[in-house]
């Protein structure tokens, strides 16, 4: 638990924009983050010596770094050196690569050995779970808000700090027999819910396993099929028996509402859903379908129904102890903006349309 509160710890200081030392494999780096950095924090950051930009595998592919002999690898960080020219502005161009097209780079950047890449790789992992694009400035040493061992990101990310919080009765529009469950993750207080639709009878439940979606489910986003998929599974459930929603706080996949729109930035500019999230230094799907499996055996169903297209969330749940009994098929909300998102994630994904 006490790894799990350090990552915590840290994560909330790379957000508002502090300084924080990440150690592994022997190695240590202090890191700042790009995106929450400004001119005065960068400047005590720096001290006398400016210190380098770390970089993701995949933006420094873009960039045509990974494949300089100065870098490491290609399959690990590539670390920039700073020149006096690289200030924060353009740093931040480098980081984003939604600016690629409104602010050409100057370049040329020099690549040079990751001295401590098992400790680069976590501290571009913890911006990440940050919610923040994968770039850092960095430097060996100096002074930090937080320390934190690589490992402890591991203890973070373990579902079993998820407890229920609360629950209480939540009449619905589809039915006036449901209940809300609140999960809380003991260390940060991240929080997700469940809707319970109807009376457990024994037999498995219905269950959706729905990522939050706030330009889907609220404001009715067209470039997703996200808020017809909650309706329709909803209703469906008071068909049956009875049934499950999982709410999950997974916004874009993982990778939260400012780096979705950004992704959403990016396929404005050509490049699909799969390909936007890479370029912005991501996986695919960064969502944990651990925090799920915990959530069902936390009330008692470790047998399921599950409403999906998606074959990832049925391999979560059972690599977790949840049995899939029935994949239920859930295709709906397909408009002309989407068809284009659908499809990608037809053939690159492997959802099941």
């Amino acid at each position: 638990m006490n790894g799990a509160r350090d990552a915590a710890r840290a994560i909330d200081a790379l957000k508002r924009g502090w300084p924080v030392a990440v150690s592994a494999g022997g190695g240590r780096l202090v890191v700042l983050a790009i995106e929450t950095a400004n001119d005065v924090s960068l400047a005590d950051f720096d001290g006398a010596q400016p210190a380098d930009v770390l970089l993701s595998a995949a933006r420094a592919a873009t960039l045509n770094l990974a494949n300089q002999l100065e870098a490491a690898s290609p399959s690990i960080p590539a670390l920039v050196a700073r020149v006096p020219w690289l200030d924060l502005p353009t740093a931040t161009a480098l980081a984003d690569p939604v600016r690629d097209l409104a602010t050409p780079l100057k370049g040329p950047f020099r690549a040079k050995p990751v001295e401590a890449p098992e400790a680069a790789t976590a501290a571009l992992r913890l911006a990440r779970l940050a919610g923040l694009l994968p770039a850092l400035f960095v430097r060996g040493d100096g002074a930090v808000e937080a320390e934190l061992e690589a490992s402890a990101l591991d203890d973070y990310e373990d579902p079993v700090h998820l407890v229920i919080a609360s629950q209480a009765r939540l009449p619905v529009e589809v039915s006036e027999k449901a209940e809300i469950v609140a999960f809380r993750h003991t260390a940060d207080a991240a929080e997700h819910v469940a809707l319970i639709i109807g009376t457990p009878d024994g037999t498995p439940p219905l269950v959706r396993l729905h990522s939050e979606c706030l330009t889907g489910d609220v404001l009715g986003s067209l470039k997703c099929d996200c808020g017809p998929q909650l309706a329709g599974a909803l209703r469906a459930m008071t068909q049956g028996s009875w049934g499950i929603l999982l709410y999950l706080r997974q916004e874009g996949r993982g990778i939260g509402l400012i780096n979705k729109l950004r992704a959403y930035a990016l396929q404005d500019q050509g490049f699909d859903t799969v390909d936007a999230n890479l370029r912005l230094g991501f996986g695919v799907d960064e969502r944990d379908f651990r925090v799920a499996a915990r959530m069902l055996t936390l009330l008692g169903q470790r047998k399921v129904r599950l409403m999906t297209n998606n074959p990832k969330k049925v391999e979560g749940l059972e690599a977790a102890g949840v049995a899939v009994v029935e994949r239920v098929p859930h295709k709906m909300g397909e408009n002309p903006h989407n068809s284009a998102y659908l499809a990608t994630k037809r053939d690159r994904t492997g959802h099941q349309l």
